[in-house]
């Protein structure tokens, strides 16, 4: 049973929603059904937050649902998705203001990364001490 992963999906998945919801509206506003015409800037970072968190959210979902599956203590489970969702949490609400805050975007992008590194680490080695035992 995935019940860490499955609680960290649904925080990240309710973050997801919010900014489908931000793209949606801005697109209705500016009558853009495609791509961001670059002459509206808000539009142009709401479709970026959106597609960067779309493209981080399986490796890091995945990661961590490995990691469960191999009966890694629950505490490292919660950790590593707590990490990601900090990270994941910290860049999309970088977007949402006018100016873009830089400083939680690269702060959400760092811990991003580390936490799929990690998870990565955690994984490679406990295939590796499954194997060799």
């Amino acid at each position: 049973m995935l019940i860490i992963t499955g609680f960290f999906s649904s925080i990240l998945a309710l973050i997801f929603y919010k900014l489908s919801i931000n793209v949606i509206k801005l697109r209705r506003k500016y009558k853009i059904s495609l791509g961001s015409s670059k002459k509206h800037r808000d539009l142009e970072q709401a479709i970026r937050a959106h597609g960067n968190m779309s493209e981080f959210l399986p490796i890091g979902l995945i990661l961590l649902a490995c990691l469960e599956v191999n009966h890694i203590p629950k505490i490292i489970v919660f950790i590593c998705g707590l990490f990601f969702l900090v990270g994941r949490y910290l860049h999309a609400t970088s977007f949402l203001k006018e100016e873009i805050n830089s400083s939680h975007r690269v702060l959400g992008m760092k811990i991003t990364h580390w936490s799929i590194v990690l998870m990565a680490i955690l994984n490679i080695i406990t295939v590796l001490v499954r194997l060799i035992l």
